[in-house]
């Protein structure tokens, strides 16, 4: 059963009006970058200053993993309200307050002097980047195309991982190597204030309806006074009552927790198996080509391939790279475990950004998302305490390693076998 959307008299805009091809491609590129920018606030990136809070905080790896945990989960309570204020405000408004208060966030980073300071940071960083940014930033290209959007979620999914994952590590190592920690957080926060708000501010536009424009870029019948789009869109009341709704979600939940605690222990596992930190820096190099190959192929695959498959196939994944990360012998041993790491995170996050809209349609779609990226973000808050503490009390990761490992496999498993939803 499909619903339209609200009818609606569309709007003028210079900045589309002088586009000499389908505004969506501007939509990708700036939605691209959005993502891209909400790398401070996300744990690749995090994982670089880890050792230098615990050294020159006087904190514990256990203490520094909680913090992280709870400013992580803190900051997944206000998604929902994010979402609504998509639905209510539009992408555009959205996207300039939440980077700039991000900016202003990792400016703070720079300063703090003790746990206390570092949990509000991490909350900040975390509910503004992560969820904030990578919210309306997903939402602004969903928005935008339909047909293909398993295919242009792939090349977003690309840049992201070539120029976030790719390039951001290593540049902030870097940065860090140069300035200090502290300050090449606050540079880091410069950047969201004085390119990320202005962009966001000039390019993001909300869906193509309201500018006389269909998704996709194809052409369409369209009546001078109202635009109407035929699609089936729920809300998040019914989208609640649904199995898929709570499987997807119990899914990206687990993937986002397990590969956190990954990525956020990083170095010390690398130590562990004898390897140095530098190898752990380097090794982001082949996860970023592994994440960017499984995103643009898991895009193109979305659109002719149930969801639910690449999922599955993204959790057996992550159990076989959970096993993997006990035997990291040897640096080719560290770059196949990354390039596991990495086939995981990209089918994790071109399914994530797709499966929503493909789904529940795009008319409540911040509401829902915000629920979901809620959801998601509490599982990534609670996967760097456990191997913390398993490193902290037992002097290693392995039995924690290996008793994750199972989630991923039986989860894996029951997702194969959820129907899609029907209203």
């Amino acid at each position: 059963m499909f619903t339209p959307l609200k009818p609606i008299t569309p709007r003028t805009s210079q900045m589309i009006s002088r586009t000499p091809f389908f505004y969506g491609w501007i939509i990708v590129i700036a939605g691209t970058f959005g993502l891209i920018m909400t790398g401070p606030g996300q744990t690749y990136a995090v994982s670089i200053f880890i050792e230098h809070f615990i050294h020159d905080l006087g904190l514990s790896r256990t203490l520094v993993s909680g913090l992280y945990g709870i400013g992580t989960l803190a900051g997944s309570f206000a998604l929902p309200l994010i979402g609504r204020e998509i639905d209510r405000r539009g992408s555009r408004t959205t996207a300039v307050a939440i980077a700039l208060l991000f900016g202003l966030a990792c400016v703070f980073m720079g300063f703090i002097q003790n746990g206390l300071m570092l949990l509000a940071g991490f909350v900040a960083i975390r509910m503004l980047g992560q969820g904030g940014l990578g919210l309306v930033s997903q939402n602004v290209i969903n928005q935008w195309w339909v047909a293909r959007r398993g295919l242009i979620m792939g090349v977003s999914g690309l840049g992201v991982s070539l120029l976030g994952i790719g390039v951001l590590p290593g540049l902030i190592n870097w940065l860090v190597t140069l300035y200090g920690w502290r300050l090449s957080y606050m540079l880091l926060g410069g950047v969201l204030l004085l390119a990320m708000a202005p962009l966001a501010w000039l390019f993001f536009r909300d869906r193509p309806e309201l500018y006389g424009l269909h998704p996709d870029g194809r052409q369409m019948a369209i009546d001078e006074a109202e635009l109407v789009v035929a699609e089936e869109n729920w809300t998040l009341a019914e989208a609640r009552r649904t199995a898929m709704f709570w499987i997807m979600s119990g899914s990206l939940a687990l993937i986002a927790m397990l590969i956190t605690g990954l990525y956020f222990h990083m170095v010390s596992i690398f130590a562990d198996n004898g390897l140095a930190a530098n190898a752990a820096a380097a090794v982001y190099a082949p996860i970023a080509l592994a994440t960017a190959a499984s995103t643009l192929a898991g895009g193109l695959l979305l659109d002719r391939v149930p969801a639910r498959v690449m999922l599955s196939t993204a959790l057996f994944l992550l159990a076989f790279s959970l096993w993997f990360a006990q035997h990291l012998s040897s640096v080719t041993a560290a770059t196949l475990y990354g390039a596991a790491l990495g086939g995981t995170s990209g089918l994790f996050h071109v399914v994530g950004m797709v499966v929503w809209a493909r789904y529940y349609g795009r008319k409540h779609l911040g509401s829902i998302t915000g629920v979901t990226a809620t959801v998601v973000i509490i599982g990534s808050a609670l996967g760097p305490l456990p191997l913390g503490a398993a490193r902290d009390w037992l002097g290693s990761y392995n039995q924690a390693l290996t008793l994750l490992a199972v989630f991923p496999l039986l989860l894996g498993g029951a997702t194969l076998f959820t129907p899609k939803p029907q209203k």
